[in-house]
């Protein structure tokens, strides 16, 4: 990869102290990502974007520490006091971070807050853009700065963008209550590449920007606008080489002999945590009460070791919490322990990793029980750690890594005595199954780490971006369009095929409001002027309905995908014979389904029957349609009937007409040396594939299509054709 990459987050990798006298020091951090990325940062000219971790006023100050930073390839963004506190401490844990983990009770919603975080987003955004160049890749991570994306696109819609999100995203109906939740996801919709940790949250994500902004979404992307985003899932690994290394180290042994000497012949089962809420602390102290308390065989057998590193306990709510784990584990320990037994043993400081690596290695048996976590890398470290293999991991079922070790005796976190069986079983299992189960684990951590990751999500991200660089190609430009205009006005013979909904007019929930308007009408009249021209409106309306708006005027006019055609100065003309013997069968299927979706209604065609859910709330109609397409194959192939799946339309057809066999018709009716072909769904792909190479063809929209260019919408359809009748008119 030859791209330089920046890397942007809150917090640079290193601790940034600064001592009297001026003296800056610089110490590595221990989180996962300053871990994981800390190899990609310093190769090449990469650069890593974030705050010190200090305020920094002093500009004498700020000039050597930017010196210091730049020879380790690390640029600061200066915040002041008020920033991190309104910013970081307020919006980002305050009011982000409970909710995200589904502790909405805990969550505050301030508007000064959620002023400095989008004053904080501009301010990262700035310093992006000032280092920025166009072939750099922008990699921004986790949920504060969930605007950057969007405001660094709006200046540069040149750059390559991806936005990694390391905690989980929430189901709809929490994420809804957040205020300000439409500015979040068009803020990570600046992203080319968007991802999470577990498909869980890749769905969440997709159905709130499905139901908040009304945006197209196509299997794993977004459609907006003229853009596609891709959104997925890339679960992060640790440096299992790294880890796994490391227990074996004469260090971690000695250690390791330390901790077996302090425990004795005891099982220990371990717990590595950062102070904070969302890890089930209190209730995992809880379960292993009742664990000893109703088993007393195991009094004096097992041990609990609880490693809490410290974690914002300034903030009053985790100064409490960890008020009531000091209480609960001086109570555990005064009521069970004995003279050569203590339940638990417990530290409030960070170890050392040698002394970490030496704990994991040490352990029976790990307690990993968040009650919502992104990922969760210290079930794989202690995976990484464990060698020759024996070893049991309890795993909360709401750990994103519980997607992939699924051979972890899996846990409700809010269950006591699931947890406490889970404890019973991880205590008496057998070696045999400990090491088949170990073994299996450590194959998935040893192959997907996070060097797996950041390879996946960069060549995602390229990928990503050299398929929108592709699509680009096929944006109806102005130059496109003054090429059609210059065929146009050259050729003798010419054919304009128009799609009607949602291509000459927009959609509407109620299907009769659809009617031409006066500047529709007075745009085809003025085609029509066009002695050399023929415009046919091939659409899937109802022919009396298609007769009733358009039929006064001298237009060829296709109903029902093909079913009925009009040419001018005739009458409607059925082009195949049918039977309804079908249609009972069909309209019985839709009718269930109408009668349990609220808003939906069935148009009956002659040829045809349509269930419309426009009116359905998007979820809602699309998880309908997904099961009516279902249901109604059963009988599609008894009846030789196509299912068609259009703009929140279900159509059932016979498959022995389509758009396409017209379009052909219409094409062989004379030598059109100029044809253009313009419709927005997927039934308009048959006429678009029906036309010879030297046509134009053009989807309003910005799916995927066979047409030859893609415009927004039916607004710049008019215009393609107002231009059109201009230039006749000046030859004229």
């Amino acid at each position: 990869m030859n791209n330089r990459m920046i890397i942007v987050s809150n917090r640079l990798p290193v601790k940034v102290k600064i001592r009297s006298g001026h003296e800056i020091l610089l110490q590595p951090s221990e989180g996962g990502l300053a871990t994981g990325l800390s190899s990609i940062y310093k190769q090449d000219n990469n650069l890593w974007l974030g705050w010190p971790g200090a305020e920094i006023t002093d500009e004498a100050v700020k000039k050597e520490l930017d010196r210091e930073l730049k020879t380790q390839h690390l640029s600061p963004v200066y915040l002041t006091t008020e920033e991190i506190n309104e910013y970081y401490e307020g919006f980002s844990n305050e009011t982000l971070w409970p909710l995200y983990h589904y502790f909405t009770s805990y969550a505050h919603y301030r508007y000064k807050h959620w002023e400095t975080y989008q004053l904080v987003n501009q301010k990262f955004a700035d310093a992006i853009l000032e280092v920025a160049s166009p072939d750099d890749i922008i990699w921004i991570h986790d949920y504060q700065l969930s605007l950057v994306p969007a405001l660094i696109r709006k200046a540069r819609p040149d750059l390559t963008i991806g936005f990694f999100q390391h905690i989980p995203f929430p189901a709809f109906e929490i994420f809804r209550l957040l205020p300000w939740r439409h500015a979040i996801l068009e803020g990570l919709l600046g992203a080319d590449l968007i991802g999470f940790h577990t498909l869980d949250d890749t769905r969440h994500f997709m159905n709130a920007c499905g139901r908040l902004l009304d945006i197209e979404l196509m299997s794993n992307r977004v459609i907006l606008e003229n853009r596609q985003i891709k959104v997925d899932a890339f679960p992060m690994g640790i440096d299992y080489e790294k880890f796994h290394r490391m227990a074996q180290s004469e260090r971690t042994q000695r250690n390791e002999k330390k901790l077996r000497q302090m425990v004795g012949d005891q099982k220990l089962m371990i717990a590595v945590d950062r102070l904070d809420y969302t890890k089930g602390i209190l209730k995992r102290l809880e379960a292993f009460e009742h664990l000893i308390e109703k088993h007393e065989k195991f009094r004096e057998k097992v041990s609990f070791l609880q490693l809490l590193v410290p974690s914002r306990d300034h903030v009053p709510q985790y100064k409490a919490l960890k008020d009531e784990i000091d209480k609960k584990i001086s109570s555990i320990n005064a009521r069970y322990s004995s003279f050569n037994w203590a339940p638990i043993y417990y530290f409030y400081r960070s170890f050392p990793i040698d002394m970490l690596t030496a704990l994991y290695a040490t352990a029976d048996i790990a307690l990993v029980t968040p009650m919502r976590d992104g990922m969760n890398l210290v079930s794989k470290e202690f995976i990484a750690c464990k060698s020759p293999g024996k070893g049991v991991l309890i795993l909360s079922e709401m750990a994103g890594a519980a997607s992939e070790l699924l051979h972890a005796l899996m846990v409700n976190p809010n269950d006591l005595e699931d947890m406490t069986e889970a404890m019973v079983r991880a205590l008496n299992m057998p070696d045999v199954e400990q090491y088949a189960r170990m073994m299996l684990m450590q194959r998935v951590v040893e192959k997907f780490t996070v060097h797996h990751w950041v390879e996946i999500f960069i060549n995602s991200l390229l990928e990503e971006k050299e398929r929108q660089k592709s699509l680009a190609t096929k944006i109806f430009t102005e130059s496109a369009m003054d090429m059609i205009i210059q065929r146009y006005e050259k050729a003798k013979r010419k054919l304009i095929l128009l799609d009607y909904d949602g291509t000459l007019v927009p959609f509407f929930s109620d299907i009769l409001q659809a009617s031409p308007d006066a500047e529709l009408k007075e745009l085809l009249l003025a085609l029509n002027q066009d002695p050399d021209c023929r415009v046919v409106i091939i659409s899937g309306r109802n022919h009396k309905t298609l007769d009733n708006w358009l039929g006064g005027m001298e237009l060829d006019l296709v109903a029902e995908h093909g079913a009925w055609v009009k040419r001018t100065g005739h009458d409607w003309q059925p082009m195949i014979d049918f039977t309804h013997e079908w249609k009972p069968v069909i309209r019985h299927v839709m009718e269930l389904y109408a009668d349990r979706t609220p808003g939906s209604s069935i148009e009956e065609k002659s040829f045809s029957l349509a269930w419309h859910y426009r009116n359905v709330s998007a979820e809602l109609g699309e998880e309908r349609a997904k099961e009516l397409c279902d249901n109604l194959r059963l009988f599609a192939s008894d009846y030789a009937l196509q299912i068609l799946t259009a703009n929140k339309v279900v159509e059932v057809k016979t498959s022995e007409v389509n758009k396409g066999k017209s379009a052909k018709a219409f094409l062989k009716e004379s030598r059109y040396d100029f044809i253009l072909a313009i419709g927005d769904d997927t039934t308009d792909e048959d006429t678009f594939r029906a036309m010879p190479s030297r046509a134009f063809t053009l989807k309003v929209g910005s799916g995927i299509s066979s047409a030859h260019y893609n415009v927004h919408s039916y607004r710049e359809v008019r215009q393609l054709l107002r231009r059109l009748v201009l230039a006749v008119e000046k030859q004229s």
